[in-house]
Parts: structure tokens; C-alpha cells; sequence
């Protein structure tokens, strides 16, 4: 198992590596290094330590973030099929910034990334409610879809009506470019507490994972655990798209690719989700970049190309998982 966690490191930090070096201008190691330890040097050193570092930090940072949240749900519903994009947490996110450009033009960023707390929060208590009766996979991705439109509607609307809708867009388009490095200090606390508090779950997750029953005769508190386990997932899907927007079906391929090399033990699941989910959005941002350079593809479309024959293949085998 330390081999794989020791491969999956190495698999990462040279991803990272190279998304900083790739792009449309043309840069090299040196200048990597120099963009770290004297970011004034020159205008390249200058532009990666502003602009490609922020951004790729930004996206293993969420990787990283929506990678463990759907391993969390995962888990904790045994719903092969739970994604924070595909069961109403992000959509409700996503409303509550509509409301805050439009409400509270001069809010701060910080307030922003509690808005989007709560509008998680609000999405998933909708879709759980809905389905609390029938806690089946489907019934639960049904019920996610409904929701989801729903606020996503109402985001929309509320961009109509306040002329909000190009502020929203933008922020929303799930990508990482303009991040700032301020935006990071911000949001960054946020996701690493919520996944160490996940790390710290582990254990009580496994056996959550194989029933109620069993988990009820081991002692474990139901409603304790479940509490804290859905607040991890809600700090960890608002922080997501307070910092780069809407991004679906990551949360729902790592965990099950992580599942066949490590098996369904959640202390092992967890931190290596959270590698995968890191290098597999630095994986997919870097190729938005230069897919179609100098101009850039967006990465939830490049998510999407990935994520969606996954996200069919699982149903098709009826929610079964792989």
C-alpha cells in the first residue's frame, strides 16, 4: 500500500511540474523554479508565479476537495452514483452567488465562500429530503436532477432580472483562470480542515459504508457521525465553487478508479482520492489550456468529456459501481 501512496505522490507532483511548465508561452524548468524563489526576475517568472501557479494550485486544491467529497457521499449514502455536481450541492452553491452579486454587490470574498456554505447545504437537505423516503441510488440522482435545475434556474433568474448574469458566468464557467493567490489564502483552510476532519472519520465511514445495521451494532452514533460527515461535504462542495465554479463528475470518477487499487477501506480511500482528484484536474486544466492554444477550451467541458461515459457505464451496470 506505501508503494501505491508513494507512486500516487510522484504521479502528482509531476503533473504539477508539468502544468506549470506547459502552456501557450513557452517557459521552462528554470523558470519554474525561479517563479518560486525570485518571482521578480523577469516578466516569464513574474507571469507563472501570478498567473499558472495560483491557477494549478487552484485546481488540485479542488480536485483534491471534490475528489473526497464524493467519496464521502459516496460512503456514507452507499450510493455509487453520489457526486457533489450530480445531487444539488454545487447547484446550490451555485444560487446562493447569484443572490450574493445581487443582494450584496460589495460583499468580501470570504462572505462569498459562506454563502456558498449555505447554498450547499440548502441543495443537498433538498435532494436528501426528497429522497430520504426511498434512499435508493437512483431515486437520489433523480431527485439531485430536479433540484439541481431548479436552482440553476433560479440562479438564472436572478441573473436576468438584477443583470448579474455575465458576473455569474464568469465566475461559474468552472475554471480556474483568474485565480488569485488572496482567493487561495481564503478558501485553502477551508478544504484542508474539512479533509482532515474526513482523514479523521475514516474508520467510522467504513462501517457506515457496509450498513446501518452493522454500524449501529458496533456503537457507532449514526446521527453523530452522519452530522459531521455531511458538514465536511457541504464545506468541502461550497469552497469548490466559491473558488472555481460549477464542476460535476469528478467526485464521482476518482473514488470508484481509487476503489480497484486500494480496495474499500475509507482510510486508504480517502487520502488517495484526494491525490487522484489533485492530479487528475491539473490533468484536465492543463489540457484546456492547450487543447485549442492561445485560447482556452473551458475545463468543465473537459471534465464533462470524461466524466459523462463514466457517470452512463456505472448506470448501465445499475448503480453497481466498479
Amino acid at each position: 500500500m506505501l508503494k501505491k501512496f508513494l507512486f500516487a505522490c510522484v504521479a502528482l507532483f509531476v503533473t504539477f511540474v508539468c502544468s506549470i511548465v506547459i502552456g501557450a508561452a513557452d517557459t521552462t524548468i528554470k523558470d519554474v523554479w525561479l517563479a518560486i524563489t525570485a518571482p521578480e526576475t523577469n516578466k516569464i517568472a513574474t507571469m507563472i508565479h501570478e498567473v499558472r501557479l495560483p491557477r494549478e494550485t487552484a485546481a488540485a486544491v479542488v480536485g483534491a476537495a471534490l475528489a473526497v467529497a464524493g467519496a464521502v457521499m459516496q460512503g456514507m449514502t452507499r450510493n455509487p452514483l453520489a457526486d457533489p455536481g450530480l445531487i444539488g450541492l454545487t447547484a446550490g452553491a451555485n444560487a446562493a452567488l447569484a443572490m450574493m452579486f445581487a443582494f450584496f454587490p460589495s460583499a468580501n470574498y470570504i462572505e462569498t465562500v459562506f454563502a456558498c456554505f449555505g447554498g450547499a447545504a440548502l441543495g443537498g437537505l433538498l435532494v436528501f429530503s426528497i429522497g430520504a423516503k426511498q434512499f435508493s441510488p437512483f431515486r437520489i440522482v433523480l431527485a439531485g436532477a430536479a433540484i439541481s435545475t431548479f436552482l440553476y434556474a433560479v440562479a438564472e433568474g436572478i441573473g436576468l432580472i438584477y443583470k448579474v448574469s455575465k458576473d455569474v458566468s464568469m465566475w461559474t464557467a468552472g475554471g480556474m483562470m483568474g485565480t488569485t493567490w488572496h482567493e487561495l489564502q481564503i478558501v485553502t483552510p477551508f478544504i484542508c480542515l474539512a479533509m482532515l476532519i474526513a482523514f479523521w472519520q475514516s474508520r467510522q465511514l467504513t462501517i457506515l459504508s457496509m450498513s446501518e445495521e452493522v454500524a449501529v451494532g458496533l456503537g457507532q452514533q449514526l446521527t453523530r457521525v452522519k452530522t459531521i460527515l455531511f458538514f465536511i461535504v457541504i464545506i468541502l462542495a461550497g469552497a469548490s465553487v466559491a473558488l472555481v465554479g460549477n464542476l460535476a463528475f469528478v467526485g464521482l470518477m476518482i473514488p470508484h478508479l481509487v476503489r480497484l487499487f486500494v480496495g474499500t477501506d475509507y482510510r486508504f480511500i480517502l487520502p488517495m482520492s484526494a491525490i487522484g482528484g489533485a492530479t487528475f484536474m491539473l490533468f484536465a486544466d492543463t489540457i484546456a489550456r492547450t487543447i485549442h492554444a492561445p485560447y482556452e477550451t473551458p475545463v468543465v467541458a473537459v471534465v464533462a468529456v470524461m466524466g459523462l461515459p463514466f457517470f452512463l457505464f456505472i448506470v448501465r451496470k445499475g448503480g453497481k459501481g466498479l
